[in-house]
């Protein structure tokens, strides 16, 4: 997916496009999100180039304790990918089963450790009234149209609106662990202790940041 995402990532760009995802939570640590309505080209850019990818430093150590933590104590944490896209043209995408959150979440959804996705508001839209909800649009100085707010996360009704688009990706606890954990021989059919060894992550999410980024390229150019 990574591979794949470079290139389609470098033709993105041709056309004005930029990706960029950061760790929104480690754990319980969970930093500040992105500003769905300001993010922009330089700030997705920098982050590319940072190896633990977080807006705010301090939150950044808070991370790296909790993983530490469980790494100590033999047991691991998830974590939440954000990523945004922004430079897109109005209209892209489809009503119905080519929609742009249909194509970005069948791709992220192929990611091993995903287990959820939401766009814009996501769930915490199911407790909003459609008056708090909806982005009220205006006409930008130049004449472009676009809203005040992006709970919908740049898309409508599976159409791009020329606002950023806002997807996250929630990764589980890598499930191998160092503690022993209660399991089952399969032939002789009794429930036995299971013991993993080896080096295994306290938090994949943090070495994941990547994927679901690249993931959205290909879905975006495709």
């Amino acid at each position: 997916i990574v591979f794949a995402g470079s290139v389609c990532r470098q033709l993105l760009a041709a056309h004005g496009v930029t990706v960029g995802a950061h760790l929104l939570s480690a754990g319980t640590v969970i930093e500040k999100p992105f500003d769905p309505v300001a993010v922009n080209e330089e700030l997705l850019n920098s982050l590319n180039c940072r190896p633990f990818p977080t807006l705010d430093e301090k939150a950044k150590q808070r991370m790296r304790d909790e993983i530490e933590r469980a790494r100590t104590d033999g047991y691991s944490v998830g974590g939440i990918v954000e990523c945004a896209e922004v430079g897109l043209a109005h209209g892209i995408g489809n009503p119905m089963f080519g929609g742009v959150e249909n194509v970005l979440a069948s791709i992220l959804f192929g990611i091993p450790a995903v287990k959820g996705v939401e766009f814009g508001a996501g769930f915490a839209a199911a407790g909003l009234r459609g008056s708090e909800n909806n982005d009220p649009f205006h006409v930008e100085p130049d004449g472009r149209f676009s809203t005040e707010t992006n709970r919908h996360g740049g898309i409508l009704g599976g159409i791009t609106s020329g606002m950023p688009v806002i997807v996250r990706a929630a990764f589980k606890p890598t499930p191998s662990i160092a503690r022993p954990q209660r399991s089952v021989e399969l032939i002789g059919r009794t429930e036995e202790e299971l013991v993993v060894h080896g080096r295994h992550d306290a938090c994949v999410a943090v070495r994941a940041v990547p994927v679901p980024e690249d993931a959205a390229t290909i879905g975006l150019l495709d």
